[in-house]
Formats: C-alpha cells, sequence, structure tokens
C-alpha cells in the first residue's frame, strides 16, 4: 500500500500527564514507517509539550533522547522538598504542599518548567515553528476555552499543562485588556480534533493515551489523585459527545497513572507498540484513501488499548 507522500495532514495529541510520554514513542514509529510531516500539530496539557517541541523542529529521535536521558521533572518543581526521600521528606514535602496551596493559586509556580520550555523552543513565536503549531488552555475568569496560534510557544504549552491546584494558572492580560487565568486545556477538550477541523483538515491522525476505564479505589491514594480522577471523569462524559471525531485514532493508554513520570521508557515503547499494532489502518489513512481507512478501521480499532504494565503507581 502506497504512502501518499503529498497528504496534507493534522496530527493531534490528546493530554495525560505522563502517559503522554507515549506520544514520543508514536512519533518515533510513525518517522521510521516514512510517515511525511503533518501540516498541522495540535496539542493538549502533554500533547502541548511533545507536540510544540516536534512542531518547533525537535525529531522524534532527539526527543525520545531528551526524555531518556535528561528529563528529570523534580528538577523542574519548586523547592528543594521535592528532592528528598524518606519519611522526613514526606512531612517537610507534605508542610510545603499544604503551605502552597492555602496561599497560592497552585503549589508549584511553573516557572522552572517555562524556563524550560522556553530553553527547548528557542524562544520561538507561533510564526516562526517548522511545522504550524496549536494548543489550548481554559480561562477560569471568562470559563471560556482559548486556542493558541500567536505569540510564546513557550508560554502557550505553559499554560495548556497548568493542572488546577498543582501549578499556578497563567495569568495573562487579553487583548480586550481584561486578565485571564488559564488553566489545562483538557478542562475544555483533551483531544481538540475541531481545531485542526476548523483549519480546513480533511485528514486527521488523534493519538488518545487517557483511554477511561474503572480503577480500584487503591488507586485513588492522595488528593492529586483524586482530583485527577474527578477531571477524568468528567472529560470521558465529554468525549462520549464529541462531535469533531478524527478519521483515525491511535490508542495508546494503560494502567500506568498521570504521576507515573519514572515510566518514561515503559510508555514510550507502549506508543511504538501500538503503532505496529495499527500498522494496517495507518497505511490505509496515508494511502489517503477514504474506503480503505473505513475498511481497515472496521476490522479493529487501532493500538494498544487496556495493556497493563507492572509494578505499583508512583
Amino acid at each position: 500500500m502506497k504512502i501518499n507522500k503529498n497528504l496534507k495532514w493534522a496530527l493531534v495529541l490528546s493530554g495525560g500527564g505522563a502517559k503522554g510520554f507515549a506520544h514520543v514513542g508514536i512519533l518515533n514509529a510513525l518517522s521510521s514507517m516514512g510517515i511525511p510531516e503533518p501540516s498541522l500539530v495540535v496539542g493538549t496539557s502533554m500533547g502541548a509539550i511533545v507536540g510544540g517541541l516536534y512542531a518547533c523542529g525537535i525529531s522524534p529521535t532527539e526527543l525520545n533522547r531528551m526524555v531518556i536521558e535528561e528529563f528529570d521533572i523534580n528538577k523542574y518543581l519548586d523547592g528543594f522538598v521535592f528532592k528528598l526521600n524518606g519519611p522526613v521528606g514526606k512531612v517537610f514535602q507534605t508542610g510545603q504542599m499544604l503551605g502552597n496551596f492555602a496561599t497560592r493559586r497552585g503549589i508549584d509556580s511553573g516557572q522552572g518548567l517555562l524556563k524550560l520550555f522556553e530553553e527547548l523552543t528557542g524562544g520561538k513565536t507561533f510564526a516562526e515553528t517548522k511545522i504550524p503549531f496549536r494548543c489550548n488552555a481554559v480561562d477560569l475568569v471568562s470559563g471560556k476555552e482559548r486556542v493558541f496560534s500567536s505569540g510564546s510557544v513557550a508560554q502557550a504549552i505553559r499554560a495548556s499543562i497548568s493542572f488546577p491546584a498543582f501549578f499556578e494558572p497563567l495569568v495573562e492580560i487579553a487583548e480586550d485588556g481584561v486578565p485571564q487565568c488559564l488553566v489545562d486545556g483538557g478542562l475544555a477538550d483533551n483531544m481538540p480534533v475541531y481545531i485542526a477541523r476548523n483549519e480546513g483538515f480533511k485528514w486527521i491522525l488523534a493519538v488518545d493515551v487517557c483511554h477511561f476505564r474503572a480503577v480500584p479505589v487503591s488507586e485513588l491514594k492522595t488528593g492529586p489523585h483524586m482530583v485527577y480522577r474527578a477531571i477524568e471523569v468528567a472529560l470521558n462524559v465529554m468525549e462520549r459527545k464529541r462531535r469533531f471525531p478524527a478519521d483515525l485514532t491511535i490508542y495508546a493508554a494503560n494502567q500506568a497513572s498521570a504521576f507515573n513520570f519514572f515510566r518514561k521508557k515503559e510508555l514510550i515503547e507502549l506508543g511504538e507498540r501500538a503503532v505496529r499494532e495499527g500498522t494496517p489502518a495507518i497505511r490505509a489513512f496515508f494511502s489517503g484513501r477514504r474506503k480503505l481507512l473505513e475498511h481497515q478501521t472496521q476490522e479493529a480499532q487501532c493500538g494498544i488499548v487496556e495493556e497493563s504494565i507492572g509494578g505499583q503507581d508512583g
């Protein structure tokens, strides 16, 4: 089946916290198949990080190396207590978290991650990216979704990942002079396919790392787990009402928590396997033949759903 190298297509990457490392594996595997670069990348939350860096010109191979060899989220969070281990460390960490939560808009300022994004994007604006890029956030003042298409890419990514209560929201002054309090874009749409549709794309490939499943009570261990699960439930209801489905969705989901940042390699490999298992449907998509794609996607879902990885969530 011949791949249409001239196919104009859009890539949409979902949010999902640490589960979004699977996006790196997806990009790696698609590149290995000889798939042409997308004409638009859209991302939410963790999908905004991976998608934004990719759109700025960082190759899938380099993204893979950076995540595996260099990325340690503790290096970019506020305060020394995040780096303390053992019972004493937990006591100090709990104290700092409660103090920040009571006196600030979030436990972490997000400034460390913003600095990282500025370095990795090279300070690029949306007009300077290699591939056109879009991401979303939610304004807590107006309750409306905001889609970023101009300005600093790093600032937009920072807004899109601002998980409520954990990261402080990004406060910006809108064009009308009214302050905006921007938080995680997944609250409005964790898979914003409509953004690509609105830009005229007829071929859209989406990657979902947040396949919904029931969970045992034992997984709801902490306040952040409770908040994230509540958002997952709400997003699942929204998903069932989605009006703008992608033409093809790759599922790269497992039972890992959104806070499993130490499972980088496993999650990247999960994304790679999802592409391998969905190869027939992916090739049909990139052939540019709609009937062939419909036939392939009717045969089976594309990618991995509900794969279990060993060990306990951290």
